[in-house]
């Protein structure tokens, strides 16, 4: 199964179940950009609009580009958001036409070289590219014990791809600066919220007794810890950006 079809049949449990990104986060994407409405972005995977309806939420014009069809169909529409076909490593956008360009929970699915070819390509003089994670923070018990649930049942190794991703990213001889933030973000959910999250991990069981089981000890997790019904997860929301130089390079 390719990359893109991995996350078909998923749409449903991803906006059920996925947190968003703090405000924080956001403000370190456009810092220093100037008036964001001005800003034109490009968000690299971009999945059910989470990260891109919150970047229109600033003002800027987005061009959301996610290949799964089902995920661009479960999109909820925004004004300032457009959505494309495209794909990271080919966006089919203009040469030096994005101010801002962004890879929400995404660049460990890309051709890392071939992306950042193409984000280079893409981005004015002056420009900025940015990936964005949210991870867990196990100094949290449930958090922990929800995360060593996940290790038990991960059918592959998508969270070291993910780390392999972000030190790819950072690691780019293109940037002019870089810079690395965290932030503290906080997902409230319910039962049903928990089990929609998982239900949207592309590298958890998805059918049959593995799946049954799965859900069996994120029930018993809840049941646990939550309070009044609820539980909150805690993440820390990674930011690492780099900025092109003011000659594109």
């Amino acid at each position: 199964m390719s990359f893109t079809e991995r996350f078909t049949g998923c749409a449903d449990a991803y906006v059920a179940g996925r947190p968003g990104y703090p405000a924080a986060a956001i403000d370190v994407l456009f810092e220093g950009l100037g008036d964001a409405h001005d800003v034109v972005a490009a968000d690299l995977g971009a999945g059910t609009g989470i990260s891109s309806r919150l970047l229109a939420d600033r003002g800027a014009t987005v061009l959301a580009l996610e290949p799964n069809q089902a995920m661009r169909d479960a999109a909820e529409p925004h004004p300032r958001v457009s959505w494309l076909a495209g794909t990271a490593e080919a966006t089919g956008l203009e040469e030096a036409s994005i101010d801002l360009v962004t890879a929400f929970q995404a660049f460990h699915w890309f051709d890392h070289a071939a992306a950042l070819r193409e984000m280079v390509r893409i981005l004015r003089p002056g420009g900025r590219a940015a990936v964005v994670y949210n991870e867990r923070d196990e100094r949290d018990p449930f958090t922990a014990a929800y995360g060593g649930i996940v290790r038990r049942y991960r059918t592959d190794e998508t969270e070291r791809r993910r780390a392999d991703g972000l030190a790819a990213f950072a690691a780019f001889e293109g940037w002019h600066a870089r810079r690395r933030v965290e932030v503290r973000n906080e997902h409230v959910l319910d039962l049903e919220g928990v089990l929609a999250r998982a239900q949207s991990t592309s590298y958890l069981p998805k059918a049959g007794a593995p799946a049954a089981a799965l859900h069996d000890e994120i029930r018993a997790l809840v049941a646990q810890h939550a309070r009044d019904g609820r539980i909150a997860m805690i993440m820390r929301t990674i930011v690492v950006a780099g900025d092109a130089g003011a000659d594109g390079a």
